[in-house]
């Protein structure tokens, strides 16, 4: 079997790169690499601001970030309290519900859901972690729904997550989380120098370039300086590789409001009162929204194509408004190397094995003539998938296994959002550096589960 590429480029819908003009990015998790540091620093910051501010007890203190517990693309139940791990077709993975930090029993998710699907009014009850800080936000929730089950204290599923969200919201909003990360530059951000080569490669190559974040300004700028400080002479010369600069868009509302720009004094940290009706060079713009921003500088849809690491807040409006969009999915490269493995491709091809082989003996072998033999055989095979199924499971998260896949190779929930509002994905923009802006992208004819996943070969079931 071929060993997929984890930087490579990974189409769900075809692209003609030479057909685009124009390279849009978003910064925190985009053109920003974190280090796995900065999830510590979230959840210790939204931590201390429940206990101070929403007086949650003072044992929550003691609570640690937990990096082997979340994944991305979970969801949370508000009127159940479990983190869930849904599969493509929106039902709960056997061994992807979680209350608290106990994982609960096939039996258990029956008794609370009544089946494993997810219906449809249950569904309004669920709120999608799908972007970056969604790690500390999952680990924290499980945390303190875990304190008040041992407490034995009543709670409500649904004020609990609205404490943490809006804890998680206030560390953003409020710049606590930006000041800790530039106090500390070397702990939580990633030098880069290939960045600036890719962005360098698009302006050489005649392409307008934009960054759309809703990061503050100054944060912005502390950060691209750090990251590019080793490559760049000039520190704010950043800026001159951008035609126009966006900070606090507000997005996702920035694609359906219709709020005017302000130009933004870098110096003074104030909003010019002066109407903006076009861009200009150097300059850095707030607030906005995709109406002005088309019609400010002529862009065309098709020829956009927008890099973002949140499936909702950065990809679904632009998706609709007709960009291409490209999805940066940092944890893309590990769970390539994994699946690159000999270890999880002996135990891929033995789950598939198993799997066809259960369903042939169950087809060839009528229930009223199975016998002691037959059962026990059953059973065997059956422990044995399951081995296999926890072992490729463990490889990626002990908790709830791959982002993109179940544990039965079907894809996630996740991923299924990735097939909506990204034509294509890896890991980080620079990726594109090895890539020709003429070249086309395509997505393969044969895919049946996402393009980066590798498929056992049919000659393996041949008898």
């Amino acid at each position: 079997m071929p060993k997929m590429n984890p930087e490579g480029l990974y189409a769900n819908r075809g692209i003609r790169l030479d057909l685009i003009q124009v390279y849009g990015f978003d910064y925190d998790f985009t053109l920003a690499h974190y280090s796995a540091n900065l999830q510590s620093l979230i959840y210790d910051l939204a931590k201390e601001h429940m206990v101070n501010e929403f007086r949650y007890p003072e044992a929550c203190m003691s609570f640690k970030y937990d990096p082997y517990f979340p994944i991305r693309g979970l969801y949370y139940d508000r009127q159940n309290g479990c983190l869930l791990k849904l599969d493509f077709f929106g039902s709960i993975e056997p061994e992807g519900c979680f209350y608290g930090r106990r994982q609960l029993s096939e039996k258990e998710i029956e008794e609370i859901y009544g089946t494993r699907h997810i219906g449809r009014d249950q569904a309004r009850k669920l709120v999608s972690l799908m972007d970056f800080f969604c790690f500390s936000e999952a680990c924290l929730i499980a945390d303190i729904v875990q304190y008040f089950i041992d407490a034995k204290l009543e709670f409500d599923a649904c004020y609990l997550y609205e404490d943490v969200n809006r804890a998680i919201h206030h560390v953003h909003r409020s710049g606590l989380v930006h000041r800790g990360i530039l106090s500390d530059p070397h702990r939580y951000l990633v030098k880069n120098g290939q960045l600036l080569c890719f962005l360098r490669m698009l302006k050489k190559k005649g392409k307008k370039l934009f960054l759309l974040t809703n990061s503050p300004y100054y944060f912005v700028d502390g950060g691209m300086q750090f990251m590019l400080e080793d490559s760049l002479g000039n520190k704010d010369s950043w800026r001159e590789l951008f035609d126009v600069v966006i900070a606090n868009a507000n997005k996702p509302e920035f694609y359906t409001s219709e709020r005017s720009f302000r130009c933004y004094d870098t110096e003074k940290d104030t909003l010019a009162f002066t109407k903006v009706d076009r861009f200009l060079e150097n300059k850095i713009y707030y607030h906005g929204s995709l109406k002005s921003f088309l019609q400010i500088t002529k862009w065309k849809g098709p020829e956009v194509i927008y890099f973002g690491d949140h499936l909702f807040s950065d990809l679904r409006g632009p998706s609709k408004a007709g960009w291409r969009t490209a999805a940066i999915i940092h944890e893309l490269e590990n769970e390539i190397r994994i699946q690159n493995e000999d270890s999880y491709r002996f135990e891929q091809a033995k789950f598939h094995i198993l799997q066809e082989l259960l369903g042939r003996l169950h087809a060839t072998v009528s229930s009223s003539k199975r016998s002691d033999a037959f059962k026990l055989l059953m059973d065997e095979l059956n422990e044995e998938r399951q081995k296999a199924r926890c072992m490729m499971k463990r490889m990626f998260n002990r908790s709830f296994g791959a982002t993109f896949l179940t544990d039965k190779g079907q894809e996630s929930a996740f991923a299924y959002h990735i097939h909506q509002y990204a034509d294509v994905y890896t890991s980080k923009p620079e990726n594109f550096l090895f890539c020709s802006p003429e070249r086309w992208l395509y997505a393969p004819f044969d895919v049946k589960i996402m393009p980066h996943h590798v498929k056992v070969p049919s000659s393996l079931f041949k008898s």
